[in-house]
């Protein structure tokens, strides 16, 4: 399978799951998706875990790490390559959403920064210096896209401009729309917009997505390991997709594209 080494500035580049029982959540994904794990050594990582695929020192594919606080739900992060975090921070502040996380170095890894965008949804941005992000993307069992719901896409289509310098691309789909963000042309992540399908207190959020073989078989071998199916499997125009939660109650989705549809 192809390797990533680079990033283009304002593309998805980077996953990893905040969890309140690191042992658990790493045991549930690696029974689930077949990943390996290999927790970083040094003391400063405060426990950060990667999951690799094939394992050795390459393949790395997401991240996994103990809650920073009791208060922080479970919850897989995007993190969008940037030129430079301090000024993306900036562009967050003026364009009206709040800095969680300050810009700070990450053991010469790269600089993250995370925050809430203009309606409260968290997504981090990071500028790589010796880590790039995913090594492999968009095959079975890897992250192949991030997806913002939220009720009031046209002022997120003020923010994310602001911010990546993302392009919105809004086209029909059956009796609604979807937006494609995105970057320089290229189809980064996407948007769809919040309706009485969504609890009325959910606020709006980004979820991630892992490309799968089988999204029935993936469904059924979450619950099989104590998770959970908050949508069912169902048919969409670029394949077959679920939305599950793990045991630890951190949200995610599975995808099948057709063989055609892959990216």
């Amino acid at each position: 399978m192809p390797q990533m080494t680079s990033y283009e500035p304002g593309t998805p580049s980077w996953v990893d799951l905040s969890t309140p029982d690191l042992t658990e959540a790493v045991a549930f994904y690696e029974a689930l998706f077949g990943w390996e794990s290999r927790p970083v050594p040094d003391p400063e990582a405060g426990g950060y875990t990667f999951f690799t695929l094939g394992g050795g020192a390459g393949g790395e594919i997401a991240g996994a790490m103990p809650l920073p606080s009791e208060d922080t739900p479970p919850a897989w992060t995007t993190y969008v390559s940037v030129r430079d975090v301090d000024d993306t921070a900036q562009a967050v502040r003026a364009a009206g959403g709040r800095v969680l996380m300050e810009p700070a170095e990450v053991m010469r890894q790269g600089r993250m920064a995370v925050f809430a965008d203009s309606q409260g949804a968290v997504i981090a941005a990071w500028q790589p210096m010796d880590f790039q992000g995913a090594t492999v993307v968009n095959e079975a069992n890897t992250y192949c896209w991030s997806e913002l719901a939220c009720r009031d896409t046209q002022a997120a289509k003020a923010f994310y401009p602001t911010v990546f310098g993302w392009q919105a691309d809004t086209h029909a789909v059956g009796g609604s729309s979807y937006t494609e963000w995105r970057a320089d042309g290229r189809s980064v992540a996407g948007m769809v917009q919040m309706d009485e399908q969504w609890p009325e207190d959910l606020p709006p959020y980004w979820s991630v997505y892992f490309a799968v073989d089988d999204c029935d078989a993936t469904a059924a071998r979450t619950v099989e390991l104590g998770g959970s199916i908050t949508w069912p499997p169902t048919d969409i125009p670029v394949g077959r997709f679920a939305v599950l939660d793990d045991p630890l109650d951190a949200h995610f989705s599975v995808i099948r594209f057709p063989e055609s549809a892959a990216v």
